[in-house]
């Protein structure tokens, strides 16, 4: 594949992506405008409703761990070209997104309901932080190689990528995972807690708090003591809770 067709579809897959990412956040706030959201979408029988949702959230969590490990990426590129790689993660990640919010089924009922103007507002701005946080984590780290056009970029100049540097910039200074942070901010955050967004919510949680396991033991395979050091030093998702110094 030329350099320039790989940059193109590179292109290509980070728009669809950042399309994709605008949309799971109207999806999760339940925005009127939106064609479908955690509290509007197909309807079924309840218990229908959480087997389907427990499915989506499932196939989001397998397609996400697994295309990340190693192995399946040692695999993968036989087939894809490396520099295209991340892309095509990231185009998969789209897929099984736009299939959650095409397929996604409501469920009736609501853990709470907040009345109160300032109880409402206060939920809506922890509601944005989550997703402001998560956007600018990304750019903390490196943005434009997360989502896979610095690889098709090096590639297109013929050049190299540096070997992976650990680095702890701002927020990973308090937190290991900021961006995993931001996001159960963002899903937790909501004035209206229906037992759909309670179910998509706690459905993510699980599958951040099982990827963080996966994740660290790759950046310790990668980083080894240094990493182990940091993993002792800085909290997990809340400033100095969760730090662990075991291999």
């Amino acid at each position: 594949m030329g350099r320039a067709i790989v940059m193109l579809v590179s292109l290509a897959c980070y728009a669809a992506f950042f399309v994709t990412f605008l949309y799971l956040i109207g999806f999760v706030g339940g925005f009127a405008f939106m064609p479908s959201h955690v509290d509007k979408g197909m309807q079924a029988l309840q218990f229908n409703a959480v087997l389907v949702d427990i499915g989506l959230i499932a196939l989001f969590g397998i397609q996400h761990s697994v295309m990340a490990r190693k192995g399946f990426k040692q695999s993968w590129t036989r087939i894809v070209p490396v520099p295209l790689e991340r892309s095509i993660y990231c185009l998969a990640t789209v897929l099984v997104l736009v299939t959650m919010y095409r397929f996604w089924q409501p469920i009736e009922g609501s853990l709470w309901s907040m009345e109160g103007e300032g109880a409402r507002t206060v939920m809506w701005a922890l509601f944005w932080l989550g997703w402001g946080t998560v956007l600018l984590s990304t750019f903390l780290l490196n943005h434009f190689e997360l989502f896979g056009l610095q690889q098709a970029w090096m590639h297109l100049r013929e050049k190299e990528a540096s070997p992976p540097q650990m680095r702890s910039p701002l927020f990973y200074n308090w937190v290991r995972h900021p961006i995993y942070a931001g996001f159960l901010l963002a899903f937790w955050a909501t004035p209206d807690m229906t037992y759909g967004h309670l179910l998509f919510a706690a459905g993510f949680t699980i599958y951040i708090l099982i990827g963080i396991a996966y994740e660290e033991r790759d950046l310790t395979g990668i980083f080894g003591e240094e990493y182990l050091v940091y993993r002792s030093k800085v909290g997990m998702l809340l400033p100095g809770v969760g730090k662990n110094s075991s291999p």
